[in-house]
């Protein structure tokens, strides 16, 4: 079970059926999605992605966290640990839909789960995959406080290694 999470401004909560358009919203538009590796995604597979999301929570006990605002009713972007098989140590990760930048709200949202994450799961540093050319997850990252460590791919694509702090 996800277990929920609070910040001053969010709630970090498992997924509901009803977040799936806002879910879908976010991966069928090309300027959100120009930095992941799947790119634009058709419904059927932001199906495949969302159901994965909540799905690894009962494998693995972690996983992404939809991020809602206090005062709203649906999820505005996601949050958490992604460890798929092909990654050598799992990626604290996040995005937000589209309306919701410049608010703070993936610096907040990240935050909180790297705290939980050293505390409940007794994780490690974790590390951060980002786009050479996402400067808004670069920052993220910085603001975070994790530092540049190398440069790598993923999948082929171009990524930056950002250690987070312990």
């Amino acid at each position: 079970m996800t277990p929920v999470l609070e910040t001053e401004r969010l709630i970090l909560r498992g997924w509901k059926l009803e977040d799936f358009p806002f879910f879908a919203g976010f991966w069928a538009d090309p300027d959100r999605t120009k930095f992941f590796l799947s790119g634009v995604q058709n419904e059927a597979q932001s199906w495949a992605a969302f159901t994965a999301m909540a799905g690894e929570w009962s494998l693995r006990k972690f996983g992404q966290f939809a991020i809602q605002l206090k005062s709203g009713e649906h999820a505005i972007g996601h949050t958490g640990i992604w460890y798929p098989p092909d990654l050598d140590e799992p990626e604290l990760a996040w995005s937000l839909y589209p309306g919701n930048d410049g608010n703070g709200y993936a610096t907040e949202a990240a935050q909180k789960v790297l705290s939980w994450a050293r505390s409940h799961l007794g994780l490690p540093p974790m590390m951060s995959f980002v786009h050479p050319e996402n400067h808004g997850s670069i920052a993220v990252a910085k603001r975070l406080g994790a530092t540049f460590e190398r440069e790598t791919s993923l999948r082929g694509d171009p990524r930056w290694v950002f250690r987070h702090q312990s």
